[in-house]
């Protein structure tokens, strides 16, 4: 599996790839370092038992979330430190700003949202999930064509 991987890419959340206009300057095309690793993902781990319920479902959306597929096994254990943190901060008597914003910087490294994704130009496309009604009825027509057909 080949990772392409943009570093210390910093500041405004740059535009998607299908929303830019014109070309892209020489040091975009060339500013990237690519990786091989073995194929595969690494599968997610399961989240502590004792941890928040927050956390627990912070957890097991990474591994349900398309930017997985870059995690290595450093990036699952990163994800479960923030994930403590996070439980612990929530479970604290007094919420903790501090340690909210290390949960943040911890969310932010793991790419999980949009715009962490953008400013290293990663991209996630979910395909629209085929309705199995409209499948049967293309099927049919398909059918019926054939037999009018032949």
């Amino acid at each position: 599996m080949t990772q392409e991987v943009d570093m210390g890419a910093r500041g405004p959340i740059g535009k998607r790839s299908d929303q830019r206009h014109g070309h892209r300057t020489k040091a975009e095309q060339e500013n990237v370092t690519k990786v091989e690793v073995d194929a595969g993902t690494v599968p997610a781990m399961e989240p502590d038992e004792h941890w928040h319920e927050i956390a627990r479902e912070w957890f097991r959306s990474l591994g349900e979330s398309g930017q997985a597929v870059f995690y290595e096994p450093s990036d699952w254990q990163t994800a479960r430190f923030v994930a403590e943190a996070m439980s612990r901060n929530l479970e604290a008597g007094r919420f903790s700003a501090q340690l909210f914003a290390a949960v943040l910087s911890g969310m932010s490294s793991l790419l999980t949202t949009e715009g962490d994704r953008r400013r290293l130009r990663i991209e996630l496309e979910r395909a629209p999930k085929a309705d199995p009604d409209e499948q049967a009825g293309v099927t049919a027509i398909d059918e019926w064509q054939r037999r009018l057909s032949g």
